[in-house]
């Protein structure tokens, strides 16, 4: 099994929405992202503890960082810079998912089950990120790497 250049690149893609996303919001409105994240409907970080427009803030250009990567690494064929992205975002996302999953007390079920599944789209969509390189047969019997036998 492995990855087509066009699904590495959709994956990489995604990842910079969700970057953007949260990126933009805690780095540019701190305190509305600290009051009502991840929307209308809920406040996951409030309810962790008091704000700190700092941190906050912190999250935001993380975020941003991980976007403009992600956005970086799109532009290339090649597996590697997507592969480099990859571990970035799995290595942000394991203990800050790690972290709510010991934390999800004092939250509805709702809020709950809908804050392990979006903090677990960061993984859902890096991971597949460290799959090699598809490879097709050609016609005369051998093999090719990538998805494209010219």
């Amino acid at each position: 099994m492995g990855m087509t250049p066009t699904a590495r690149r959709t994956l990489l893609w995604l990842l910079v929405v969700l970057g953007l996303y949260v990126g933009l919001w805690a780095a540019v409105f701190p305190a509305s992202f600290y009051e009502s994240f991840p929307g209308p409907f809920s406040s996951w970080v409030a309810a962790d503890g008091p704000y700190n427009e700092h941190l906050v803030r912190d999250v935001g250009t993380f975020n941003l960082g991980l976007a403009a990567a992600s956005a970086a690494a799109a532009r290339y064929r090649d597996r590697r810079p997507g592969l480099v992205v990859a571990l970035a975002w799995i290595v942000s996302s394991v203990p800050h998912l790690g972290y709510h999953l010991h934390h999800l007390t004092g939250l509805g079920l709702v809020d709950a089950v809908a804050q392990v599944v979006a903090l677990s789209l960061a993984l859902v969509l890096s991971v597949p990120l460290l799959l090699p390189d598809r490879t097709v047969a050609m016609t005369d019997g051998t093999v090719a790497g990538g998805v494209v036998a010219r």
